[in-house]
């Protein structure tokens, strides 16, 4: 801790003495010491002219900032449901116990912590794990009982055994997205020879939407924001992949990190930028070194930098910026508040982020998938692109496929492909429901299974997580709605408190003292958030319920008490202790339930 001054100081000489780099110093002292140190909160307050509660407020708000230490290795293992299914809480619970820890809690040597986080985009290949920021995937109880040896031992990472760390791209199927990649430049190349207008045109024409799954027109965001007048304006990448069940980000960053270079660079020519950044979600912080190699490698080649590819002014580079752990951040206002040292709490709009975005100049946000589709577009045209796909639904789409098939991995498809279809080809069988586009998406049933993946039907981010017919939909449900209560940034009152009551009321259901009182209450509630919520995280968290109690109303009936009504507080069995203290079991002792 002595050199924690001097660490401090080389940290914010590198990334810069303004409060926007705040998020990113705080993260790197956090991989540093496993936590901030109040001395740390101290230095950096008087560096960045902030008051201190500025950056403990931030501390407390992303869940991989703390502000007690963690120990030598840090692990967090994935909650998401799919991981559940395939044994993550057995797992877990061993780990806990071999290492003697009590689960979120340092031990008291301060060698290690066992806790959980959400999904970390190893879905195919799970039940997995971070340990310092690094995967562990394809779990099992050796894995777990030679972790803890290694552990015990204080043996460094850099000695465990390299096969715990590998993680494969798992392509499964190709399309056009997905064969060979923009090299040598190509889309920047076809920007210098065709100019800006007629590449935007040929992007418009493709009918390219966003990937991320709400669909809007690529070419007029980048039109809108190309022309609004400012300054600067700046091109974003959201590489902030925390869907649950969705890694297709995950496999485009360490096989095609090229192409999503490639694509913002294209934009930044169009649009008129000078500053890009990456945000990559912390999750994903062991792709970093190969993504930074990468951007070096196109700077020596002068594929970014100054006058890119000699062409005068243009001028454009990419900064990585790490996530730390914060779902509402996907939500590109949050995320752009992120980009900006602060809290990711979503913005108001209007204005959007295309006229007042990144230090409130004009902004492009783009998926991952976009931005490479849009490099492909500028090399291979609009007909290419539209060879694939339909009418209004343009292309191909990536589908991060887990959960009971026998080939989960990434599928690309033209749009229109059919539920049915994807699921004979990644060999699921005895089908009960899929999850489209995650935790925050649609329920599908198997009655539905003929309808197609595309903008006019079936809209997705990407997730499709699979449910067979022995699994117990409720505990999905339990799943999500823990998930969206934990992840709530809290700024509004429908979310927040919503979140909670639906949360509390599905656990309720579980331990069968739900009634059908309790049932309409979720109905009600999740109407609320979705009319009401600030951003699309409180509109969208009730969606699990409300679908389930609609197309599957069998997995709460069976739970449900016998009377129309039951409070949440049971006074009978809190009685209990009352009646073996006085000895006690006469029928006076006992609350009479009217049926």
């Amino acid at each position: 801790m002595k050199n924690l001054e001097h660490f401090i100081r080389e940290l914010s000489e590198t990334a810069g003495n303004t409060p926007d780099c705040l998020l990113q110093l705080l993260c790197a002292i956090q991989n540093r010491y496993s936590y901030i140190p109040a001395r740390a909160v101290n230095l950096l307050a008087e560096r960045l002219q902030i008051p201190p509660v500025q950056i403990l407020s931030l501390v407390d708000f992303y869940s991989f900032l703390h502000r007690r230490a963690r120990g030598d290795f840090d692990i967090r293992f994935s909650d998401n449901i799919t991981d559940r299914m395939f044994g993550s809480v057995s797992l877990f619970n061993s780990l806990c116990k071999k290492l003697g820890v009590e689960p979120g809690q340092p031990r008291a040597d301060g060698r290690v912590t066992v806790d959980l986080t959400s999904c970390t985009g190893i879905c195919d290949q799970g039940p997995a794990l971070l340990i310092n920021g690094r995967v562990i995937s394809r779990l099992s109880r050796a894995r777990i009982h030679t972790m803890a040896g290694l552990i015990e031992a204080a043996t460094p990472l850099a000695s465990w055994p390299k096969q715990f760390f590998r993680v494969e791209d798992n392509i499964q199927r190709r399309d056009i997205l997905l064969n060979p990649g923009v090299i040598n430049s190509s889309a920047i190349e076809a920007l210098a020879r065709r100019g800006r207008d007629a590449l935007l045109d040929e992007l418009d024409d493709s009918g390219l939407r966003g990937r991320g799954g709400a669909g809007f027109r690529t070419a007029t965001k980048w039109r809108l924001c190309r022309d609004a007048a400012a300054d600067e304006h700046y091109v974003v990448c959201n590489a902030d992949e925390g869907e649950p069940g969705t890694f297709k980000d995950r496999v485009l960053l360490n096989r095609y990190a090229d192409d999503v270079f490639e694509g913002m660079t294209l934009c930044a020519g169009i649009i008129g930028a000078k500053q890009g950044f990456l945000y990559l979600r912390g999750e994903y912080l062991y792709l970093r070194e190969a993504l930074e190699k990468t951007l070096q490698k196109r700077r020596n080649s002068n594929q970014l930098g100054n006058t890119i590819s000699g062409q005068p002014g243009f001028d454009f580079d990419i900064k990585i910026h790490l996530g730390a752990g914060a779902y509402i951040c996907g939500e590109e206002s949050a995320l752009i508040e992120s980009l900006e040292g602060k809290r990711g709490i979503p913005r108001n709009r209007p204005p959007f982020p295309v006229t007042h975005g990144y230090q409130n100049r004009p902004t492009v946000v783009n998926n991952v998938e976009t931005f490479v589709a849009a490099g492909r577009i500028a090399v291979f045209g609009a007909d290419w692109f539209r060879s694939a796909g339909m009418k209004t639904s343009s292309g191909t789409k990536l589908l991060s496929i887990s959960g009971d098939c026998a080939r989960p991995g990434i599928y690309e498809y033209p749009y229109g492909i059919s539920i049915r279809q994807v699921l004979a080809d990644c060999g699921a069988s005895n089908t009960r429901a899929v999850q489209l586009s995650g935790a925050a998406g649609a329920t599908i049933p198997a009655q539905e299974f003929d309808r197609k993946i595309a903008f006019e039907d079936l809209p997705t981010g990407g997730s499709f997580m699979i449910f067979n017919q022995q699994r117990d939909l409720l505990e999905m449900v339990q799943n999500f709605s823990q998930f969206f209560s934990h992840e709530s940034c809290g700024f509004c009152t429908p979310c927040r408190v919503g979140g909670t009551l639906m949360r509390d009321l599905i656990e309720k259901v579980m331990v069968g003292h739900a009634t059908r009182y309790d049932l309409q209450e979720m109905r009600n509630i999740g109407l609320v958030m979705q009319k009401t919520a600030h951003c699309g995280l409180g509109t969208t968290a009730p969606n699990p319920v409300l679908d389930t109690l609609e197309k599957f109303p069998d997995i709460y009936s069976k739970h449900l008490a016998n009377r129309s009504y039951e409070p949440a507080f049971d006074l009978n069995a809190s009685l209990e202790v009352a009646r073996c203290i006085t000895g006690r079991d006469d029928e006076g002792a006992y609350i009479r339930h009217e049926k």
